[in-house]
């Protein structure tokens, strides 16, 4: 089944960005934009994207759920849904602090999910074209050719970081804790971004505090697929509908466990 949904998938996720994201970027007015929360911003392109989207995926697969970022900000009771049979998660604008700035990176990002396991996952750069994806047992691909994850080969393993949503005190552990281990590097804040990064050898360790479905479910999947290693920071596997927080991914599992001892052990 998954192999017959990928075509379908992405050529909706293409039109979607062609359409409805590019269109809109560097091309927003002020009432276009919003903040959801502090520093949490949503543009009409993000609303616009998710209704399109959640339109065509249910039109694709119409027994699987709709479960999209933006709907969620509406009625929070649909994340509940989130690890209950099968679903479609949908972050419609992935960095979109990013795009309501008009600089890059953002993306689109698409999950399948059955319970709490992502069967397949697509992560779509709208500005290159660029196309991640990867399903369950069958591997990490970019733009069609199948990837295996790969360190950076710095001195040093190089890290980002996301720990602008922690709390202070374990903000602080971390920051101390990474001080001479790793060469640490800006976080894109667009987790569309910063996972390819994690298999294409450009960053080796990459940290997260919220751990939100739609940012990670797809994510966790290529990097997993492609060899490298992302799960909770207790070493547990990543489970979508476990709200709980902390996630680290890394390019490999030996560089994981390295990290891990040092961060959080």
């Amino acid at each position: 089944m998954m192999l017959e949904l990928h075509e379908p998938v992405v050529a909706l996720m293409r039109q979607v960005g062609r359409d409805i994201v590019m269109p809109r970027y560097q091309n927003l007015s002020s009432d276009e934009v919003s903040e959801k929360a502090a520093n949490d911003f949503v543009t009409i392109a993000d609303k616009e994207s998710e209704l399109r989207l959640a339109e065509g995926l249910a039109a694709i697969l119409p027994e699987a759920g709709v479960i999209g970022e933006e709907a969620c900000a509406v009625d929070p009771a649909i994340l509940d849904r989130a690890g209950q049979g099968l679903n479609w998660i949908i972050d419609p604008i992935d960095g979109t602090g990013n795009f309501a700035a008009g600089k890059a990176p953002f993306g689109i990002m698409v999950a399948l999910v059955d319970g709490g396991t992502t069967l397949a996952g697509w992560i779509l750069d709208p500005l290159t074209g660029r196309l991640c994806h990867a399903m369950l047992g069958g591997g990490s691909h970019i733009d069609g050719e199948r990837v295996q994850a790969r360190e950076s080969g710095g001195d040093l393993p190089i890290a980002a970081l996301a720990v602008y949503f922690m709390p202070e005190e374990e903000r602080a552990d971390i920051q101390r804790r990474s001080h001479g281990s790793f060469t640490l590097v800006d976080i894109p804040r667009c987790a569309a971004e910063q996972y390819p990064r994690l298999v294409l050898g450009q960053n080796d360790v990459s940290v997260f505090a919220r751990t939100l479905p739609w940012d990670h479910a797809a994510g966790t999947l290529f990097v997993n697929e492609a060899g490298g290693c992302c799960q909770r920071t207790d070493g547990t596997p990543y489970i979508v509908g476990d709200l709980r927080r902390g996630l680290m991914g890394a390019s490999s599992p030996r560089l994981w466990d390295r990290a891990a001892a040092t961060l959080f052990g």
